[in-house]
């Protein structure tokens, strides 16, 4: 099996049970801001009683999770094609056992 994105794969695997807390604080402090959007969205928003701190909350740390995603990938890219070099060449330990 070769490595594309293990952070790929553990988010899309519902079976998996969380072995790690989320790292979300819920008691930190929250403190106003001023952000700018289009009035369009701003305005169909209120109309469809969307909670925007929460809604900038949520697209942030998922921002956030990708950008730490990207950078784990870069950290690891030669690890990745190495391990990915050695299965292309040497297959991997459950080749001779597994059914699919």
């Amino acid at each position: 099996m070769r490595i594309f994105d293990a952070h790929e794969i553990l988010r899309y695997n519902a079976h998996m049970k969380r072995r790690f807390p989320r790292r979300r604080d819920r008691t930190a402090p929250k403190r106003a801001t001023n952000v700018s959007i289009r009035g369009d969205l701003l305005d169909a928003a209120r109309q469809a009683g969307v909670n925007l701190s929460a809604t900038l909350e949520r697209a942030l740390a998922e921002e956030l999770a990708s950008l730490r995603r990207a950078r784990w990938r870069e950290e690891n890219r030669e690890a990745i094609a190495a391990y990915n070099d050695y299965v292309d060449g040497h297959g991997t330990f459950s080749d001779g056992v597994r059914s699919f």
